[in-house]
């Protein structure tokens, strides 16, 4: 396998970080063409292998493989290239919408496009639970797991972390069975050095924040750093209970600005997850300014995406014996039966904020429902839109969000 230069790496890992739009499988599918196909940098194991890593780990995993892919070739300095430009384009991109957002983002004609871009969420998030769940759902089990998982969240409010720790638990206790460890890498050991000087960058700024008095700000950090120790399964599979903290136990943002995030974060190159960012600006913003959102905006993305680094530099040494642990596998099949349950949750909650202008509070334990009076005509209109063009059509999110937009746009000047 050929070893490339910084200057190559660099500059592959830039056009693809510019160029990762549609979401995971197709983020993944570009670098196995730049990485694979185009240049001889990793075999097809090797590829497939680091995937199979990427996916046991929380986090985005496409950004992971990036940064895997660094490492392997050029060692750490080789995943923070890798992994940095897979991910700053969309964080350019990110912090450009969202200081446009909440500039302009308040007139008429700007929530018009905005309540297209909402609509077309809703489709995108469906699609994504078909296919989870045509790939989680693989016995009577983990169907089952899946329906405790929505009841959990969506009745009781039981927090995400939670169910991932118990469907986790249940994964690892009911698979028999354990292959047998490569012997080099069984007897290699962590490097302890890298995990603590990596977990002391990334928890720095919670005692710095804590000294300083910056209450908002240490809350941020706070929770994005607990959301990136759970965030199995995906972006979407937090966005539940990233929505449930930011909007109803904090009151952050709103329930629209929420689906505004992920609306606008869809249509940027790199991972979906860098939606925590423009939440992270908004609520500086509308706290202390433009400076606080820029601050804010850059403490989420460290908070996010500095566990990454350390997951990949930590554990990317023993992925053949991490590969070959049937109970670890276990443990990550049931949690990926319990996300479809939590995406099912998301989908119902994006879907009653979009399309009705009232929700309401019901029943002993306020499950939210929509009053059915205050059905919005025009969201379900585009929809439908969405849906035609994403699923009978086959269109891509980008095309489909800015279709969408554009008739919200429309119906609005109407």
């Amino acid at each position: 396998m050929a070893n490339p230069t910084f200057p190559e790496l660099a500059r592959v890992f830039h056009r693809i970080g510019w160029l990762s739009f549609g979401g995971p499988a197709a983020q993944i599918a570009l670098m196995h063409r730049e990485c694979v196909e185009e240049h001889p940098w990793l075999t097809e194991r090797q590829f497939l292998n680091a995937l199979s890593f990427c996916m046991l780990l929380p986090g985005p995993e496409a950004m992971q493989l990036a940064t895997y892919t660094g490492w392997r070739l050029k060692g750490i300095p080789g995943g923070l290239i890798a992994g940095g430009l897979f991910v700053l384009p969309g964080a350019f991109v990110i912090a450009a919408l969202a200081m446009a957002y909440v500039t302009v983002g308040a007139t008429p004609g700007v929530d018009a496009v905005l309540l297209g871009v909402k609509a077309t969420v809703i489709v995108i998030v469906v699609q994504a639970l078909v296919r989870l769940t045509r790939k989680g759902l693989t016995g009577g089990a983990m169907v089952a797991l899946a329906g405790l998982a929505f009841v959990g969240i969506y009745v009781f409010s039981i927090p995400f972390p939670v169910i991932v720790a118990a469907a986790a638990l249940f994964g690892y206790l009911t698979r028999r069975g354990e292959t047998e460890l490569p012997r080099e890498e069984a007897a290699s050991a962590l490097p302890w050095h890298t995990i603590a000087l990596w977990t002391t960058l990334w928890l720095l700024p919670l005692p710095l924040l804590w000294l300083s008095g910056a209450t908002l700000f240490l809350d941020l950090a706070a929770f994005f750093a607990k959301l990136a120790i759970v965030t199995f399964g995906g972006a979407y599979a937090v966005l539940a209970y990233m929505s449930d903290v930011v909007v109803e136990t904090n009151g952050w943002l709103t329930a629209g600005q929420m689906i505004d995030a992920l609306g606008l974060a869809e249509t940027t190159p790199g991972p979906l997850i860098l939606v925590t960012q423009f939440v992270g600006m908004l609520t500086g913003y509308a706290a202390h300014g433009p400076v606080a959102a820029i601050a804010a905006g850059v403490l989420t993305l460290w908070m996010t995406f500095v566990p990454c680094f350390l997951w990949i530099f930590a554990f990317a040494g023993h992925v053949e014996s991490l590969l070959a642990r049937s109970r670890l596998q276990g443990a990550l099949s049931a949690v990926t039966a319990a996300v479809v349950g939590v995406i099912l949750n998301l989908s119902i909650w994006f879907a009653i904020h979009v399309l009705f202008t009232e929700v309401r509070e019901a029943g002993a334990l306020s499950v939210s429902v929509p009053v059915p009076a205050t059905l919005d005509p025009h969201a379900l209109l585009l929809v439908a839109l969405a849906a035609v063009l994403m699923l009978v059509l086959k269109r891509g999110p980008v095309v489909t969000l800015a279709a969408t937009g554009l008739a919200g746009g429309i119906l609005g000047a109407m």
